[in-house]
């Protein structure tokens, strides 16, 4: 079968936000245990995928193929970005929870570490009081060929309306891992993320980068909510070096961003008021 063979595929999955998890992701973000509606982007923690060590790939993640299309011969899979709706409908503990992922597009790319395999996935999550979001998530697969990160210089100046800072360490990125059921060994072996994968230490999470821009844009924008949330990674951070997160508010729209020890922008996000 060829990628676009893989297009329009459909796949549904039911969870429910157990408390357990939302007081475990408050309490790994130093943060207090919500009381009412779940912050957004904590639906991250639902719809984990466990799989016997049979079925776990040299990455930790589940081995290639079934829903996704399995790219077998670019073994580096991260996180891209992503882009989020959010409807009326928050979710709560113990919400009975659906998801109809799609996937939305496939596309090949070359750029400076070689071939470039772009996966879309659209997600529609449904809760008991009704719609709660719709998101698309985008997955880069990629060779090994080429420096796996390369020096960046310091971004420009950023009037933050609100400034989260902090020494994500491998407690940080372990915990973050078990409460969203990811494997991936980038973020907690290091002598698989330096010497198989050739960064030079535990790469943070993008997906909990962009829960920390999102929140920031909260702080920076008092009484308003999330309508719509779009990130994008730039480069990787890693832990145990300082990370900044940025954000302002300018009417109803705001921009975060992340920026590592050297000032260097890694993830940068827009977002829309409501």
């Amino acid at each position: 079968m060829s990628y676009q063979d893989f297009l329009g595929r459909t796949e549904t999955r039911e969870d429910r936000l157990d408390p357990r998890l939302i007081e475990g992701l408050a309490a790994t973000l130093d943060r207090p245990t919500p009381d009412g509606d779940v912050p957004p982007l904590w639906h991250w923690m639902l719809f984990q995928d466990w799989r016997r060590p049979s079925g776990v790939g040299p990455d930790g993640h589940p081995k290639r193929g079934g829903f996704l299309p399995p790219v077998h011969e670019l073994p580096r899979r991260m996180w891209a970005g992503g882009r989020l709706d959010f409807h009326a409908n928050a979710l709560r503990a113990e919400d009975r929870v659906t998801r109809l992922s799609t996937i939305a597009a496939i596309s090949e790319k070359s750029g400076g570490s070689g071939k470039l395999v772009f996966v879309t996935v659209r997600h529609e999550i449904t809760g008991p009081r009704g719609p709660v979001l719709t998101e698309e998530h985008d997955i880069v697969y990629r060779g090994t060929e080429g420096a796996a990160v390369r020096a960046a210089e310091q971004a420009p100046a950023f009037a933050a309306g609100a400034r989260l800072d902090l020494v994500p360490d491998a407690l940080l990125l372990f915990r973050y891992s078990a409460l969203t059921g990811n494997g991936h060994r980038i973020h907690y072996d290091m002598p698989y993320v330096t010497g198989e994968e050739g960064y030079p230490g535990l790469i943070v999470h993008g997906p909990l980068q962009a829960t920390l821009m999102a929140q920031t844009i909260l702080d920076a924008a008092p009484g308003r909510r999330l309508l719509r949330f779009a990130f994008r990674g730039k480069r990787p951070c890693f832990a145990g070096n300082a990370l900044s997160v940025l954000a302002r508010a300018e009417g109803d729209a705001a921009v975060a961003e992340t920026r590592d020890h050297g000032g260097a922008t890694c993830m940068q996000a827009e977002a829309l008021l409501g």
